[in-house]
């Protein structure tokens, strides 16, 4: 569906993030976080159009932290991009593997397939210390941007610019994604996967092929996140990072590849809202917020928007 104005607003939104970003430096860490989260989300809206939930799938954000960790390390000159590019085609290999048996399941089965899938790599990545580093994680030096070595701030004012514009071209292409024909037959797995096999649409290749740009796509958050901390710890890859994917995306609604950044935006400012006023109770107003959209808003924030457009279109 095209949403008449959302390009402009779209680029008012980034044009504000980029002024708050150059006026606000404390802000720049804050900003990655929510376009990265935001693009994970995606990633989980992709599934999400299929009728299928994962709850592991922030695996695929630590495959990629770690994927750029190991380049920096071994190759400390190598360019900031082409690190992020070597984490993101990690996550699509590890996706592309998961996905030729994961893709045989459905419901509930293939949720609890990728959170096992998931706590596994996260213990590994726990023990095995000597290439993970353990619980304290990989940490290595900023790695140069267009051949420049950057000081903190520029590094992180850099690495902000480049996130919001993988976000304007990620969320760009998966919408162009569900208007597409694959877009399509992955919402008619949620809606009859047995009538789309009768037409000669393999439903289990359709739905390996949106798990693919899935992971690439949380695989490209982590990456990023990493990127920026120069740290990757197991952390990223454990089922609380995932289950956070998932209330950002049902918080944003799949209806549009948009509602994942609105999501995320949401997300991010009721944590920082409640870690300097509700420091104790932030997972209350978390969990409230949930509640409030489930009730109020079930096709999440972006539904909640299309809805109202069209009620006040119907009356003009």
């Amino acid at each position: 569906m095209r949403l008449p104005g959302f390009s402009l607003l779209l680029a008012l939104a980034a044009a504000g993030l980029l002024i708050l970003g150059v006026a606000l430096p404390w802000l720049r860490v804050p900003v990655i976080t929510f376009l990265s989260y935001g693009m994970a989300a995606l990633g989980l809206t992709v599934l999400m159009r299929a009728g299928q939930v994962s709850f592991g799938h922030a695996m695929y954000a630590a495959i990629g932290g770690y994927a750029v960790a190991f380049a920096a390390r071994a190759h400390p000159s190598v360019d900031a991009a082409f690190i992020v590019l070597g984490g993101v085609l990690a996550s699509v290999l590890a996706g592309t593997l998961a996905a030729a048996f994961l893709s045989r399941y459905r419901g509930i089965f293939f949720g609890m397939l990728n959170l096992g899938i998931s706590m596994v790599l996260f213990a590994l990545a726990g023990k095995l210390y000597h290439w993970t580093g353990g619980t304290d994680g990989l940490r290595f030096e900023r790695p140069p941007i267009l051949g420049m070595a950057l000081d903190r701030g520029t590094f992180e004012l850099t690495v902000m610019v480049l996130a919001l514009g993988l976000a304007i071209a990620v969320a760009w292409l998966v919408q162009r994604y569900f208007a597409s024909a694959a877009g399509q037959m992955m919402a008619a797995i949620k809606t009859n996967e047995t009538r789309l096999e009768y037409i000669g649409v393999s439903a289990r290749r359709s739905l390996a092929e949106g798990y693919v740009i899935s992971s690439a796509l949380v695989g490209l958050s982590g990456s990023l996140m990493a990127l920026v901390q120069g740290l990757v710890t197991p952390e990223s890859g454990y089922w609380i990072r995932s289950g956070e994917y998932v209330f950002i995306a049902i918080l944003g609604g799949a209806g549009h590849a948009l509602g994942a950044f609105l999501g995320a935006g949401v997300f991010e400012v009721i944590k920082l809202v409640a870690a300097a006023y509700f420091t104790n109770a932030w997972q209350i107003l978390l969990g409230s917020t949930l509640i409030a959209v489930i009730f109020f808003a079930p096709r999440g924030l972006m539904g909640w928007i299309q809805r109202d457009r069209a009620q006040r279109e119907r009356k003009e």
